[in-house]
């Protein structure tokens, strides 16, 4: 008898086993580049095939994306495995600039959601400290990945890229509120930081989730930077954009995608995406 449960014992074990080092989340955080006609060839009516063409091709599990308008969302969302939510930074409803979170239907339920702002006011749309031009705003989800039935929470923010005090004082606030909405669950935090990996707020992130660049088991693949300009021959050296993931999370691969068409990128920032499993 205690051979039998022994060995059933074991088997139960061996499938949990399986069932979370084969069945791999693909991550990804892309800055979209807001639909701006100044923009000409590069303007969004002109590329947005290929962001949905990348996203397909890479097969995108879980996604958080920066700078997206409604319609933008709403071309993205035409990829019909895919929901999306999010609110917009000007109004808290559909207006300005989202950080929204794009996930495969049949592979996750989405069981809460939020947004917070980031400035002194976090409850409300306003602008942070000595933000000048935007509004930044985060969204939050907390999933239940069907195929593991593990939870999870999914952040995905942008900073600022004018006020240094705004970027500094938004990692301060951005630790709290996953500390606040988390407390000890499995989390992932996407997002343009416009910030490089010295600075107090990549620092102070880091005192809380694992930089997913700095933890994966195979080494990071492409450029290390992530922002191109639209310019095909950009030097990409510095890394503003980020997946973050804490310690119950194993990062399998890192790596910054260089797809493009006739030379031209999809986006002015590069997507980073990682292989990653819930332990």
């Amino acid at each position: 008898m205690k051979n039998i449960l022994f060995v059933i014992l074991c088997l139960f074990m061996t499938q949990e086993t399986f069932s979370q080092t084969n069945n791999p989340i693909c991550v990804a955080t892309y800055n979209l580049r807001y639909n701006n006609p100044g923009d000409g060839l590069n303007a969004w009516p002109n590329r947005k095939e290929n962001v949905k063409d990348l996203i397909r091709f890479h097969e995108f599990d879980i996604f958080g994306t920066q700078e997206g308008l409604i319609g933008q969302l709403k071309d993205i969302s035409e990829l019909n495995e895919f929901a999306f939510f999010g609110a917009g930074r000007d109004d808290g409803k559909e207006a300005g600039e989202h950080s929204a979170i794009f996930y495969k239907k049949d592979r996750f339920k989405l069981l809460e959601s939020g947004n917070f702002w980031l400035s002194e006011t976090p409850e409300k749309p306003s602008l942070g400290w000595d933000a000048k031009c935007c509004n930044r705003i985060c969204s939050w989800g907390k999933f239940k990945d069907l195929k593991t039935k593990k939870d999870f929470y999914f952040f995905n923010v942008h900073f600022d890229h004018q006020g240094v005090e705004a970027r500094r004082q938004s990692g301060i606030l951005m630790v709290e509120k996953i500390k606040a909405i988390v407390k000890n669950a499995p989390v992932i935090c996407t997002g343009d930081f416009n910030s490089t990996p010295e600075t107090e707020q990549i620092l102070k992130m880091q005192m809380l989730l694992n930089d997913s660049y700095k933890v994966t088991k195979a080494a990071p693949y492409g450029p290390v930077g992530t922002f191109n300009d639209f310019k095909f021959d950009a030097a990409m050296k510095n890394r503003i954009d980020y997946i973050f993931v804490s310690k119950q999370i194993e990062v399998l691969k890192y790596g910054v995608l260089t797809d493009s068409r006739e030379q031209r990128y999809p986006s002015d920032h590069q997507p980073v995406v990682i292989k990653a499993v819930l332990k």
